[in-house]
């Protein structure tokens, strides 16, 4: 029941507090429920408790920040990706466990790997490019037919086998290039030309 305009006396606490601490309930008489929210937690949490769940404990953070369950750290809301349809209007995970998630499911999903095996790997790299042996290894090097992982390359070797159309052949002709040796192909029919030996 109202006791003053706006406000509303939760049934658990007796105490007055205003109808935006109180949680919808379109069976209520007023549409709100009987219990404020702090109240309604307390109550939730003890009859989970009862029914031998587990339960996480409910952390005390400051105004302006919000406690991340994947971390188990308190941030502050700029560290957060904002959700309109969340009650506090943020992400349940701060900004960087979802990168880590996004990480994670981004490699299983198309390299069929895991962070450990793709940090195995780097490591194995000596935390370089494969090729150049210069930039940090980053990009994932895979078969576009079999779907094979074949290392972890920098971006610029990434792309430069890419675009060569992960063609051996159209790599050597690409090394004796840069080497000097000249590229006279001989027509041995029409459009199939033979590489001098």
């Amino acid at each position: 029941m109202a006791s003053e305009e706006g406000l509303k006396r939760c049934s658990r606490c007796k105490e007055s507090r205003p109808r935006a601490a109180f949680a919808g309930n379109k069976a209520a008489r007023d549409g709100l429920q009987a219990y404020c929210r702090e109240c309604w937690a307390q109550y939730h949490q003890t009859r989970q408790l009862a029914k031998g769940k587990n339960v996480r404990p409910r952390v005390e953070t400051p105004v302006g920040h919000k406690f991340c369950r994947s971390c188990g750290e308190v941030k502050p809301h700029s560290e957060w990706h904002r959700n309109a349809t969340a009650s506090d209007g943020l992400s349940t995970s701060c900004r960087a466990c979802r990168a880590n998630k996004g990480r994670a499911g981004h490699l299983k999903r198309h390299y069929g790997m895991t962070v450990a095996e793709h940090d195995e790997m780097v490591a194995s790299q000596m935390g370089l490019c494969v090729i150049c042996l210069k930039a940090p290894a980053i990009h994932v090097d895979h078969c576009h037919e079999t779907g094979r992982v074949r290392g972890v390359l920098c971006f610029n070797c990434n792309s430069a086998i890419g675009k060569l159309g992960d063609d051996p052949d159209a790599v050597r002709r690409a090394a004796a290039y840069l080497e000097g040796s000249p590229w006279k192909p001989t027509l041995v029919a029409p459009g199939v030309y033979r590489l001098p030996s």
